[in-house]
């Protein structure tokens, strides 16, 4: 019987008997208290809480209950969540730059589902999880300074999601993230090695593009894919190299480097390949395989004979600039390559066998010449000492 006096009708679909009765029990005792007007006792008011949400609804129906309210707090954010919403939102960064936090992001979640934690929330992301994180990376096989690179990228998301205050505290910080000089993976790629995989290049764009690294010391992919040809001044013999890296800092964007002699050849054999009604740019055929130039050069390297060197294109940008910091006033230098002095001796300037031979030589020069001056000045002491005596 309903609060109306009419009969209606609940069903409760296939249920146990004791189920159905204790079922009307509490039923009865709501319309009960619900016809007196008072509120429903402990007991009943703990049943309608348990109640699904379709049958709590059909007592709402006969009006014998509120509607239940929607609970308003937002779900806290997963990881997962905020880490798309975070690349997501990032409209001014460049192609690299995304790639490089998709990846990140891309770890951080299979390190998760490694730890069954795929639907972890920030806040439940501790410093703990964060070393957890360091040392799956490490296990990967990946080198220290690319994990630090990565728990870096990992730590802007969180840094990010503080300012939101949906953190309290960042699980990255005091971590080590700043990347270090690593002395086993420089390489010199001696002018011999070079003229070899120049050889092995498929087409003229590819020797520009390895001989703009090599020989110009250009960050690679990124610089050479924003030359065009009236950056070339061939008169002036100089070329403007347009930097992504550094154009965030004043004055950065944009360096003048010598149109170096073994440049030349190169440049000239890709504008005679365009001809007159030539692009705009200078590197025209791979300019959508950034990602992939990498993976090219080391089989070009392998056509050539040569085993491929750790951290392709940056060893050939360090040893040129090892070879004119022997050459040219450090501050030129610098200046052509858009880097600093401090930088360009932690993570650049190479020891060469050249010097090392070079200086043996020259203090073998020395060591002669004290040893072919030595008895004169030992009689000329032994003289002095009779004049004394």
């Amino acid at each position: 019987m309903g609060l109306d006096g009419k009969r209606k009708t609940l069903r409760l679909g296939k249920v146990p008997k004791k189920n159905a009765e204790s079922f009307l029990a509490k039923l009865e005792s709501l319309i009960s208290a619900r016809i007196v007007g008072h509120s429903p006792d402990n007991e009943v008011s703990h049943w309608l809480a348990g109640l699904s949400d379709e049958m709590h609804a059909k007592l709402v129906k006969f009006n014998l209950t509120r509607p239940r309210v929607a609970d308003e707090t937002p779900a806290a954010p997963t990881v997962a969540m905020f880490t798309q919403k975070y690349i997501d939102g990032k409209a001014d960064i460049k192609p690299r730059t995304r790639y490089l936090l998709e990846e990140t992001r891309r770890e951080l979640l299979a390190y998760l589902a490694d730890a069954e934690a795929d639907e972890m929330t920030l806040e439940d992301f501790t410093a703990g999880h964060a070393e957890d994180f360091r040392q799956w990376l490490l296990r990967r096989g990946l080198g220290e300074n690319t994990v630090r690179r990565r728990c870096g990228r990992a730590k802007q998301f969180f840094r990010n999601a503080r300012q939101f205050k949906l953190i309290s505290d960042n699980p990255f910080d005091g971590m080590k993230i700043t990347v270090g000089a690593n002395e086993s993976r420089r390489r010199e790629i001696t002018p011999e090695m070079a003229e070899r995989v120049l050889d092995a290049c498929p087409c003229p764009e590819w020797r520009l593009l390895f001989a703009l690294a090599r020989y110009g010391g250009l960050r690679t992919p990124s610089e050479p894919l924003l030359l065009k040809w009236e950056h070339v001044n061939w008169e002036h013999n100089s070329i403007l190299v347009h930097s992504p890296k550094t154009e965030r800092h004043e004055g950065r964007g944009t360096r003048l480097i010598p149109l170096f002699a073994e440049l030349r050849p190169h440049l000239n054999a890709v504008w005679d390949q365009l001809g007159p009604d030539g692009s705009e740019y200078v590197i025209t055929r791979y300019r959508h395989q950034e990602v992939n130039v990498g993976t090219q050069l080391k089989r070009i390297i392998k056509r050539a004979g040569l085993e491929p060197w750790p951290r392709l294109w940056q060893n050939l940008r360090s040893t040129r600039e090892t070879e004119l910091a022997k050459i040219y006033p450090i501050q030129d230098v610098v200046g052509w390559m858009g880097n600093t002095k401090l930088v360009a001796m932690k993570h650049y300037l190479q020891q060469t066998q050249e010097s090392f031979d070079r200086a043996v030589k020259s203090g073998a020069q020395c060591g002669a010449d004290i040893v072919r001056h030595a008895p004169h000045s030992l009689e000329s002491t032994e003289h002095s000492k009779d004049q004394n005596a």
